[in-house]
């Protein structure tokens, strides 16, 4: 057994890379899927299309490798997170289209239980705020608004499940109901210090513990696959969010190492270690990883929208055709005019929390097109990284003026990380394996099926393929810095 089958479910595609014993990819599939937007502010996935494509990619993916199940020594599972589904016990059907981590139709709940007083008690136990974002309230949504769905719930009959826990569920036949302490720790309901689901804050929402999986290590026995899938059982031994499994792939096991991931959104990890330390600046503390039972935390600030804007020029405006055409558009641009581009499709994430806050645009003239636009796009997702790298500063230390490392489908663009250096001050470090987030999956499965050593012998493994240095004189950075500070300003004002 030399292989480990990385299952990566994302927001818009499930993909499955299939690694060797020394976690080099030798194979992989993707599938995209439909997104869903049944009211404004709304996004919802169809359950069965998340299965299917896991299922589908899985398959594939060993085929192209030589179709020999018999070489997977393990699974490991990474996953958008906060996603939220319930579904029956018994059947396994859902009983409503999982509700995304974008959406934003519980706002009005959260800015209830803000009102009442609970967010800093909240906060305190979870490291979270109270925002849509997160799962709690989507669970309580979904038990108010579904018929019988509570009564349902208050007999045990219902299973409440991140995406992780979904294919669980499915992957094992209904034997697992189960997750990980750092999908757990996204869903509003869980004690990071006590390392326990808890009961206050169930008891807020009106959510029996009954609904809830159960909470393991990140790399641990979480069942094995039905025979009929691929040919034999498998086990599942690693488990981790997306942005905990890229947190892994890059190899920050130091506390002080940090890494940003460019995917439909940004989101920013600070290892803290064992301490968890307490954003005065609406950060999140959140769990890095857990292993043998010990949480390692971190700092997270999340951005909403970063490869999702330059989706919106391709499929809102229609200026490109493919991802591809946005650096060579953006490097025509005329620099002079410093278009700004607040991308708050889905409201503004951290520092800013802002859920109501919607897109804007400044600085346009007679001039000003799709060029324009397409630098404007990059450029948000800079200052925006910058936004959560000046918090991090602000809560930790000297974090932001160390090195960055970045990996997610964006930095294949050369142009947007080294604007991404200049704008930050600091290095910017993209590893030869961009793909960290299933690598953080496979290495943890990896890891407890003993194919790999420890977190040391992996971090040696870790290889560089460019560094991205600042080029930008200051004077220019800090006005440019400013000019978008007054930007975001004027959106969270309208």
């Amino acid at each position: 057994m030399t292989h480990i089958l990385a299952i990566d479910q994302g927001t818009t595609s499930s993909r499955a890379i299939l690694f060797d014993a020394s976690l080099r990819p030798v194979a992989q599939a993707q599938e995209e899927f439909s997104q869903h937007y049944p009211h404004p502010g709304w996004v919802e996935h169809d359950p069965a299309d998340l299965w299917s494509t896991v299922a589908a990619t899985a398959r594939a993916a060993i085929e192209k490798a030589g179709g020999k199940p018999a070489s997977i020594a393990a699974i490991g599972i990474t996953n958008q997170r906060e996603t939220t589904l319930i579904w029956d016990r018994r059947t396994g059907q859902p009983i409503h289209p999982a509700i995304v981590w974008q959406d934003r139709r519980t706002a009005d709940t959260c800015a209830t239980l803000k009102a009442a007083g609970h967010e800093p008690m909240i906060t305190a136990k979870t490291g979270l705020l109270l925002d849509p974002y997160f799962s709690g309230t989507k669970v309580k949504w979904l038990l108010d608004h579904v018929e019988g769905a509570r009564a349902k719930a208050d007999r045990g009959d219902l299973a409440f499940g991140t995406v992780d826990t979904w294919l669980i569920w499915n992957l094992t036949g209904g034997k697992v109901h189960a997750t990980d302490a750092t999908n757990a720790s996204r869903t509003l309901l869980y004690n990071i210090a006590k390392g326990a689901w808890d009961e206050d804050i169930c008891r807020l929402l009106d959510i029996p513990l009954s609904l809830l999986p159960e909470v393991r290590d990140c790399a641990a026995p979480f069942g094995t696959t039905r025979p009929d899938l691929f040919g034999r059982e498998i086990p599942i031994l690693g488990v981790a969010g997306d942005q905990q499994a890229a947190t892994v792939g890059q190899a920050c096991f130091q506390p002080g190492m940090m890494k940003s991931t460019y995917g439909t959104g940004c989101f920013a990890l600070l290892n803290t270690g064992k301490d968890m330390v307490p954003s005065k600046n609406r950060l999140l503390t959140t769990i890095a990883y857990q292993l043998q039972g010990k949480p390692t935390y971190a700092l997270e600030g999340s951005i909403f929208i970063a490869g999702a804007v330059v989706q919106w020029l391709r499929d809102g405006l229609r200026i490109i055709r493919e991802a591809k055409e946005t650096q060579p558009l953006a490097q025509k641009a005329e620099e002079a005019q410093g278009v700004i581009l607040v991308p708050a499709f889905t409201g503004l994430g951290a520092p800013y929390w802002r859920p109501d806050c919607r897109g804007a645009v400044y600085g346009l003239t007679r001039n000003s097109g799709p060029a324009e636009f397409a630098r404007a796009a990059l450029e948000s997702v800079g200052y925006q990284t910058r936004d959560l790298l000046e918090a991090m500063r602000a809560d930790w230390g000297t974090a932001a003026d160390g090195v960055l490392r970045v990996d997610g489908g964006m930095t294949a663009s050369d142009w947007t990380m080294q604007f991404l250096a200049d704008i930050l001050g600091a290095p910017v470090d993209r590893p030869k394996v961009t793909e960290t987030t299933a690598l953080g999956a496979a290495y943890l499965a990896a890891m407890q099926a003993q194919v790999i050593g420890g977190p040391e012998e992996f971090a040696t493994s870790w290889a560089l393929d460019r560094r991205f240095t600042p080029a930008m004189d200051e004077k220019t950075r800090e006005a440019k810095y400013a000019r978008w500070g007054k930007a975001v300003t004027a959106t969270m004002s309208v």
